[in-house]
């Protein structure tokens, strides 16, 4: 592994393990000022409002596993595995797009579900 390779895997896993301990400020410091992030529920411009869009989510975790972490150049992708209350297992993963030692551009990706039947939400079929 290069060590730009190496860099950019340890910036998303910095940033990974910011947010999922709560430690949001910290988090925020590995992220562009205009990060633009890429998520179920919409595209996100800018370090507040990806904030914003993270902090509810990590107040709620009780528990956080690093599943994977890879990185090829300036890119790096993590899969881990979320706990909160409601939901025992909410796994996800995101790709991170590091520019200047700085997250530009997250793509999560996670299950929507276990959520949805936590809240009681009718699921159709």
């Amino acid at each position: 592994m290069s060590e730009k390779q190496a860099k950019a895997v340890e910036i998303a896993v910095a940033y990974h393990r910011a947010w999922t301990t709560g430690n949001l400020d910290s988090a925020i410091k590995h992220l562009a000022e205009d990060v633009t992030c890429h998520a179920p529920s919409g595209t996100m411009n800018g370090s507040a409002a990806v904030r914003a869009f993270m902090e509810p989510f990590a107040a709620t975790l009780t528990k956080s596993a690093l599943l994977a972490a890879y990185g090829s150049d300036d890119e790096a992708i993590l899969m881990y595995d979320t706990a909160n209350r409601a939901v025992p297992s909410a796994p996800g993963a995101e790709l991170y797009r590091i520019h200047n030692d700085q997250i530009a551009e997250i793509h999560i990706i996670f299950d929507r579900l276990p959520f949805a039947l936590a809240r009681g939400d009718v699921v159709g079929t």
